[in-house]
């Protein structure tokens, strides 16, 4: 069987129709972007190394090898099926070629959920990062409506071109990665080209909290898969789709591991702690001499939150318009606009759907970090149960060819990675209001289980 077959023949009507969306129209390079931009890696430099750093301490650099390791087999994965189908399906497409009908479906809904809450992830982040350089006007502007502003701005984007989208999103990561990396390259060389044996030997770090800094450094690589969500509107999508799949996760994951490392050494003995830096990316220039670079830096990230809510929301949208075409969701939101040729009611639904809980929140009196940290913890829920399922997904098709036993082997290790890593945002149980958030989405789960149910009785009964 064909890594790409699917039932009743909607690869085929793909590939005749493209599902009226454009094809052929974005480069490798343009491709790459997708993937790259929802990863937002400078995003993560800026917020999510703070973060994994108030966890693992100084095994922080390690973290972000492990998670990269596992990312990568979950890419190889992911490849395999991406070499034989080009579909906006995205991981939905590649998990019903070789699960029952019930598990594709769960990947779907999954894997929605997680594009809509990383959305609102990184436009809480947005929101973060625009009232620094609004200052004392800050005061003036309400929360909702800088995250209006964001979800508004990159829903039309998405809704106008597909092209012009990718051409943003590449520019804008190129120009802050470069950034970062002048900074971070600056702070390893003034510390002496050396090793530095505080990380080297995991000094006050334990396995529990590298374990920990684990599970949340693998936030930074989700959305890695988003250029499979393109299909056939990349050139040579069977060649282009695998080649950025894999090369997102292997460049963004060095560069997330030279990052962790530059910054933990740069900030050791530092007046301030990079567990409680708003903006380690300025204080580290600041340091370096090159403080100038520090306001550029924060503009680049900014900049790079809107276009990861960019890429959810194209992903998404995608996504959104083939579950339809396959009747799990209205046919109303499987039409493709005339002119643009892109999924305008799928794609306004999910940057509405990405708005409402930064809005919700914002009204609470949430503060833009905490919109980050929240929204991004219930979309890691989606990316690894959509990871674990075409993971197992691959490990069924490996064991159907006569020389499957690489697939086989990645797809059984990629499993167990994402099991282990499902497991280890249960245990210990973390404290409010993370520990409500399984509860959130396993709800979410069981009432699209339910929905899917009803829908195919419905279907048998016409």
């Amino acid at each position: 069987m064909d890594p790409a077959a699917v039932s009743e023949g909607e690869d085929v009507e793909a590939a005749e129709s493209h599902y009226g969306l454009r094809a052929n129209v974005l480069s490798p390079m343009e491709t790459l972007a997708q993937s790259v931009s929802m990863i937002a890696p400078s995003t993560s430099a800026a917020m999510t190394v703070p973060l994994v750093f108030a966890l693992a301490g100084e095994g922080t650099s390690l973290a972000y090898v492990l998670a990269m390791g596992s990312m990568l087999l979950v890419a190889l994965c992911i490849a395999t099926f991406a070499r034989g189908s080009a579909s906006p399906g995205s991981l939905y497409v590649y998990a019903r070629s070789s699960l029952p009908p019930v598990f594709g479906a769960m990947t779907a809904w999954a894997l929605y959920f997680a594009y809509v809450f990383t959305a609102a992830s990184v436009i809480g982040g947005f929101v973060s990062f625009a009232y620094v350089f609004l200052g004392g006007l800050g005061q003036y502007v309400p929360t909702v409506v800088v995250a209006g502003v964001a979800a508004g701005v990159a829903t039309w984007v998405a809704y106008r071109d597909i092209q012009i989208s990718a051409r943003l999103m590449l520019w804008v990561e190129v120009i802050s990665v470069m950034l970062i990396g002048v900074v971070v390259g600056m702070t390893i060389w003034r510390h002496g080209l050396h090793l530095d044996w505080p990380q080297l030997t995991l000094r006050g770090a334990s396995p529990s909290s590298v374990r920990l800094g684990v599970m949340l450094a693998i936030f930074s690589f989700v959305g890695f898969e988003s250029a499979t969500s393109l299909g056939s509107e990349a050139k040579d999508p069977l060649r282009t789709i695998p080649r950025a799949v894999t090369w997102s996760a292997l460049l963004t994951g060095v560069f997330f591991v030279v990052v962790a490392y530059g910054e933990v050494l740069g900030f050791r003995g530092a007046q301030s702690g990079l567990a409680e830096s708003a903006a380690p990316m300025r204080i580290l220039s600041r340091e370096m001499g090159v403080g100038g670079l520090g306001p550029f830096i924060d503009a680049g990230v900014l900049v790079s939150m809107f276009a990861a809510a960019l890429a959810c929301v194209i992903s998404g949208a995608r996504l959104l318009l083939l579950m339809a075409r396959h009747g799990l969701v209205s046919s109303a939101l499987g039409r493709t606009h005339s002119v643009h040729e892109t999924p305008a009611l799928a794609g306004l639904i999910t940057g509405v759907l990405s708005f409402l809980p930064v809005a919700w929140l914002a009204r609470r009196g949430a503060s833009g970090a905490d919109v980050y940290g929240w929204m991004g913890s219930l979309a890691v829920y989606g990316f690894l149960t959509a990871y674990a399922l075409v993971s197992f997904a691959a490990l069924v098709y490996g064991r159907r060819q006569a020389h499957g036993v690489r697939t086989t082997t990645l797809a059984m290790l990629a499993g167990l990675a994402m099991v282990a890593a499902l497991v280890g945002t249960l245990f210990p149980v973390p404290p409010p209001p993370y520990r409500y958030f399984p509860y959130i989405y396993g709800g979410y789960l069981g009432m699209a289980f339910v929905w899917y149910v009803a829908s195919r009785a419905r279907r048998a009964t016409r």
